[in-house]
């Protein structure tokens, strides 16, 4: 009996010492990208009851510009989203790439690297519920979420933007970057990205939708009325009743900081609950 006691043990704990350390509630990725040519980190939140053996609908939260991947966790509770709406969050390292692909740095391939490397890393490693996946961001990632969504439907659910920087103009952006950071920070970045500021409009994502006139997918967008970007996203609410677009607009008291954001985030995940497919 003893001897089949020990023999339990050790069964028992050579599962404790293989089971996957990312099975923990919170947990962070090192991603070795060959796209992006660099260690990327992914912050991961899973419900304190999560199971391999039931799948879970999974968010992907986008940061803002001159954040990183823990911008999120630090905004709000992400632990407490994931086990009251039992999903899934990705939080993951973004730069200063505006989550797409740039025409002119090979270096800055982030859709490229969203889809060829972090999406199937999360369904090898990770239950995933494949007919709920939901993205959303703040800022730069409110557009990069959007822009995700709008590019490759067939894989989100639904999607989200808090405070999105919709709108791909550098008349827009140098007076918020001189108001931010005192000088062409914001802008200087995105030339990197999109190159001369000639191109930039058509990256926006009224441009994106104008040359994707079979999409009329619904998804959820906010902005608050003090926030320098509140016209871009009232802009773009009028161009998607003119297209017959169903997306959400929610617009009330608020400007481009964490405060309105930490209130605007939980309406997202309701929206998400009530887009969730059988």
């Amino acid at each position: 009996m003893k001897k089949r006691q020990k023999k339990l043990i050790l069964i028992f704990l050579t599962i404790i010492a293989f089971f996957p350390t990312h099975l923990r509630a919170k947990s962070v990725w090192i991603i070795k990208s060959s796209v992006l040519y660099r260690n990327v980190p992914v912050e991961i939140y899973m419900p304190s009851d999560y199971i391999i053996s039931k799948t879970f609908p999974l968010v992907y939260l986008l940061h803002g510009y001159s954040e990183n991947y823990t911008q999120w966790g630090k905004i709000t509770d992400c632990q407490q989203l994931a086990d009251e709406y039992q999903m899934i969050i990705i939080c993951p390292e973004g730069y200063v790439s505006f989550y797409l692909d740039s025409s002119v740095d090979y270096t800055s391939h982030y859709e490229s690297f969203f889809f060829q490397e972090l999406v199937p890393k999360v369904h090898r490693e990770l239950s995933v519920d494949k007919n709920n996946i939901f993205i959303s961001g703040l800022s730069m990632g409110g557009y990069g979420a959007l822009r995700l969504f709008i590019r490759h439907p067939q894989y989100f659910n639904t999607a989200g933007s808090t405070s999105g920087a919709v709108d791909m103009d550098y008349s827009l952006f140098l007076p918020i970057s001189m108001t931010f950071w005192g000088n062409t920070r914001m802008t200087d970045d995105l030339a990197k990205v999109l190159g001369p500021p000639i191109f930039w409009k058509d990256n926006s994502i009224s441009s994106i939708l104008r040359g994707d006139r079979e999409f009329h997918r619904d998804f959820i967008f906010d902005c608050g009325k003090e926030d320098p970007l509140f016209m871009s996203s009232k802009g773009l609410k009028d161009s998607l009743d003119k297209w017959n677009i169903p997306a959400t607009f929610i617009t009330g008291p608020g400007t481009h900081n964490w405060d309105y954001w930490k209130k605007s985030i939980p309406h997202h995940f309701i929206f998400f609950k009530q887009h969730l497919k059988n």
